[in-house]
């Protein structure tokens, strides 16, 4: 499979990035074999793809580090880089080149002390590969320092490193980092693109695939995961009922906390599954005995403390997530709404709740949809702002009610 399958409705994103990869497979022979390297390139050290949730973006930072790490002999045939079967495409595409360093961050934040600890690598020399790539998939993520930290690196490169930068938007990113980035911008697929990937490479039911595809608006990610999740699809169907339980203010309070209660217990049982094995494994690590009971050794006391407080900020993180998933799903609500009133035409994305739409469509008028569109992203600035959730969300469905 080449490596450009997976970015899906992106021609224009996937032209870019096929030519600079062969530019790059012409740069790096030409250094090989001792010749001067081309006069013009469309390769560059440091690229920023920017797009909204679900465009790809991180999709098409790998899939662009694998055509740069292509190894098929057919290259020099004039074959493209990217053919996905080589031990270059394949072991990047599945994490495990020794050459490319994929970040991404179940955190709030990334710190200055990861970003140094990247800095320092992307000065190494490609150990196995042609390039030493750096895919920092949470850009936007990048506290103040440590984007000054990264600025440097950007500034002053080593000879063959390549930086893949992915943010939502340019202005996630520090202007300093990004004027020296080159900037690709990837669009929402087309619904039909989206149906037709998890069909072909998830083997879905083509009626599921274009359901979810059309439920999530060409969000790929949320699509995969609403037609494989039984309970993702039922989170879902609890959180489209809500505007239909804000009727007076105690449907709206305790709507609110039982939205606020699925995103914790969401962060409870990542956190089952995975802070366990992680302190299990870091107690092993250490040179603790077996059992939770066990004593652990001198010193260590400071390493576990730290596992917790990452371990504790990761269930925030995945909490602000839920949530923020289903205030996206709350807007499709209202603007299926909103295109009702308004006659648009436009395809309705939650086709299976019609009738819960066309009674709130005939309740109320455009100006009260948009003011309770308003008061969903008006909530999900206020988590951003780290305002308590419950809070929050309880002014959220009072605004909706109200209206």
């Amino acid at each position: 499979m080449p490596v450009w399958d997976d970015l899906v409705g992106q021609d224009r994103v996937q032209a870019q990035l096929a030519a600079a990869a062969r530019d790059a497979d012409a740069l790096v022979t030409a250094v090989s074999d001792g010749v001067p390297p081309p006069a013009a390139s469309k390769m560059t050290h440091a690229w920023l793809f920017t797009g909204p949730p679900g465009s790809g973006r991180s999709t098409a930072a790998r899939a662009f580090a694998a055509a740069l790490q292509c190894t098929s002999p057919d290259r020099a045939l004039g074959g493209e880089p990217g053919c996905g079967f080589c031990e270059g495409c394949h072991t990047t595409l599945v994490g495990t080149h020794a050459d490319v360093e994929i970040v991404r961050t179940d955190l709030l934040s990334i710190g200055v002390k990861e970003t140094r600890e990247l800095v320092r690598r992307a000065q190494l020399s490609p150990a196995v590969g042609r390039w030493q790539v750096i895919v920092l998939e949470d850009a936007d993520r990048l506290t103040e320092g440590a984007g000054n930290v990264l600025l440097k690196a950007v500034e002053e490169p080593a000879p063959r490193t390549v930086w893949l930068l992915c943010a939502p938007s340019l202005e996630d990113v520090l202007p300093t980092i990004r004027s020296r980035c080159r900037h690709l911008t990837l669009r929402t697929p087309p619904v039909a693109a989206v149906a037709d990937v998890l069909v072909r490479r998830d083997g879905i039911e083509p009626a599921v695939a274009a359901a979810a595809a059309r439920a999530t608006q060409g969000h790929i990610g949320r699509a995969r995961r609403l037609a494989t999740d039984e309970a993702a699809r039922s989170r879902r169907a609890t959180v489209l009922r809500l505007p239909l339980r804000v009727d007076d203010v105690g449907g709206c309070l305790k709507a609110a906390q039982e939205l606020v209660d699925a995103a914790a217990e969401d962060a409870k049982q990542v956190a089952e599954e995975v802070d366990t094995k992680e302190t299990e494994e870091l107690r092993a690590a250490l040179g603790a005995g077996a059992g939770a009971g066990s004593r652990m050794p001198r010193g260590t006391a400071g390493v576990m403390k730290e596992l917790e407080d990452r371990q504790k900020r990761r269930r925030t993180r995945t909490q602000r997530d839920s949530l923020d998933l289903a205030l996206i799903d709350l807007t499709g609500f209202y603007r299926d709404v909103l295109a009702l009133q308004l006659g648009s035409g436009l395809a309705i994305a939650n086709e299976e709740i019609r009738a819960d739409l066309d009674r709130i469509a005939r309740a109320s008028g455009p100006e009260r949809t948009l003011r309770r569109i308003e008061a969903i992203i008006a909530c999900r600035d206020a988590l951003d702002r780290n305002v308590a959730p419950l809070l929050a969300v309880e002014a959220m469905t009072m605004a909706l009610r109200a209206g």
